[in-house]
């Protein structure tokens, strides 16, 4: 009896010990902001053999994934990915949104009760941020749980919406960096984490390592060489102040007083450089990857969203961006192997968003697009109900495609709720621009026939979030500013939205490729499973089965 007894014990931590052998010791999410899929494609001759390629090779390739909601934006888009869940659930609608009981425009992580650690001060704007307005757990929180918080999180992105809403709400960190409004250019965190910056960030925001980027920004290869774009001179893309045309070279030291001081590095692509750097740092100075509980580490490249911004998807800057980023993936991996160790980790590769090309490009090649002036509208549709119902500013807010009304001033003058979003939606569908209309319920539960468009408007509407009508501009049109007029923008449902690369290698990973569809909710359930830990608590998609030993 002793015998079977002990002989029990010894097979079960056998076993114990092969289940802790078949988890890898890191997950590492990456998200490259505004990755359309066709740039795995696109620029794959150009590419080395030991980044996107890489994963590609050795790794499995999710070739028609999508997001599965409106809007497709920043913050949605990270918060989706790691809750495995949509805004209607995790609370995420957008960047930014109208706060029907605040009153006013609040932003996805913006948090008043919290300091901002590693700023010049602690009323600092950029960093008084926190996960509070995510209603969802992430699949790193559910590690951590599961591990008894052993397992470490961290979260680490130039903007702090990304870093942020990937780490999720236990994360043992989530650092950003403090560029925008003329930040000081380190590398910061808010007291959510902790009240003092640890010693390894503290020295590397020392070092000279982000003022090493102030330098001139040439094309990695010959510029004709670049034939995956179009000409370098054009009239689609914005010019940076100080400079006479939006063509190479880009001397950001010269540039820097102008446009933002640590800014500018942000928007070339040294901002990824500096990126890696940091997460290279961290997995050394937080030992990622070194113990039996398996560590999280999130990173999101978000240079290329703010050159996507600036010059579009055609634009030589965004080629010769996606070239180095491949440069700077296989740095991280050489890294990871190193210090990891080779097959001891896991890697997710996807974006939060794609992009559309610049509107007045596709209409130079005779293809439909547009610019809305949304702000006209917004005075427009005030102005008609002011004069219909002698009661001004009735609507609120007009942001994220959404329209709010004020509902004190509705009640104070007698008027009907619903006959008035019936009147205001059919004039909005008189803009030759907007091609679709839906209003809610009066509970504000999403109202519309089924169909592609409607399930993506319904998985992103958020009932207490979200607005009184919704509308959905043509393909190809976004809203027109000063600031859209060059460059792209992002929000809609379509494919060019949509449509974003996902990438899974390394440890529990098969080898392959599917054209199956997969939807951007699938990730999450997909790596708890790999974990053997719950899923997200409000997860909604599936676990690729095809895509795990």
């Amino acid at each position: 009896m002793k015998y079977l007894l002990s002989l029990f014990f010894v097979f079960s931590i056998t076993v114990s010990v092969l289940a802790q052998n078949e988890q890898p010791k890191l997950v590492v999410g990456i998200v490259v902001d505004q990755m359309r899929y066709d740039y795995l494609t696109r620029f794959y001759n150009k590419y080395g053999e030991n980044g996107f390629k890489r994963m590609m090779r050795e790794g499995f390739n999710c070739k028609n994934n999508h997001f599965n909601y409106i809007p497709t934006k920043t913050g949605p888009g990270h918060a989706s990915i790691y809750t495995g869940t949509t805004p209607k659930y995790h609370g995420i609608i957008a960047n930014d949104w109208f706060d029907k009981n605040l009153g006013k425009t609040v932003n996805c992580v913006q948090d008043d009760a919290v300091l901002a650690i590693g700023t010049n001060s602690n009323t600092a704007k950029d960093g008084k941020m926190s996960p509070h307005r995510m209603v969802a757990s992430t699949f790193a929180d559910e590690n951590r749980l599961f591990t008894q918080m052993r397992g470490k999180t961290i979260g680490i992105s130039i903007k702090h919406r990304s870093a942020i809403l990937s780490a999720g709400h236990s994360a043992n960190a989530a650092f950003w960096l403090d560029y925008d409004h003329n930040g000081n250019g380190n590398w910061i965190t808010s007291s959510y984490y902790m009240n003092e910056l640890p010693r390894w960030v503290q020295d590397f925001n020392a070092s000279d390592v982000t003022e090493s980027y102030f330098k001139v920004w040439h094309t990695l290869y010959d510029i004709n060489s670049y034939t995956e774009s179009g000409s370098d001179l054009n009239t689609f893309e914005r010019i940076f102040k100080g400079k006479e045309s939006a063509t190479f070279p880009y001397d950001l030291n010269t540039l820097k007083t102008k446009n933002g001081n640590y800014k500018i590095i942000a928007e070339s692509p040294f901002g990824n450089s500096l990126t890696t750097d940091f997460a290279i740092k961290a997995i050394d100075a937080e030992a990622l990857g070194i113990d039996a509980h398996t560590d999280v580490l999130t990173i999101s490249y978000s240079s290329t969203d703010k050159i996507g911004h600036d010059f579009g998807v055609n634009a030589k800057e965004t080629e010769d961006t996606y070239l180095r980023l491949d440069l700077e993936l296989a740095r991280l991996f050489k890294a990871l192997d190193e210090k990891v160790g080779k097959g001891e980790y896991t890697i997710f590769l996807t974006s939060d968003h794609g992009a559309p090309n610049v509107p007045n490009y596709l209409l130079s090649k005779k293809i439909p697009a547009g610019l809305f002036d949304a702000s006209k509208m917004f005075d427009e549709m005030n102005a008609f109900l002011e004069k219909k119902y002698k009661v001004s500013g009735l609507i609120l807010s007009r942001i994220n495609n959404q329209i709010f009304f004020d509902y004190n001033k509705i009640e104070q003058n007698q008027l009907n709720l619903e006959d008035l979003k019936e009147i205001v939606a059919l004039q909005l569908l008189k803009y030759r621009l907007i091609d679709k209309v839906y209003i809610t319920s009066e509970i504000n539960q999403f109202e519309g026939p089924s169909g592609y468009l409607e399930s993506l408007l319904n998985n992103g509407h958020n009932q207490k979030r979200s607005g009184d009508i919704l509308f959905v501009y043509n393909p190809g049109v976004f809203k027109d500013t000063e600031w859209n007029r060059t460059g792209t923008d992002h929000y809609s449902g379509f494919s060019y939205d949509t449509h974003v690369p996902l990438l899974f290698f390394g440890k529990g990973i098969k080898h392959g490729q599917t054209l199956s569809k997969t939807e951007i909710t699938d990730i999450a359930p997909t790596m708890s499973a790999l974990l053997g830990i719950s899923f997200p608590n409000a997860t909604i998609g599936q676990p690729l089965e095809f895509v795990l030993k």
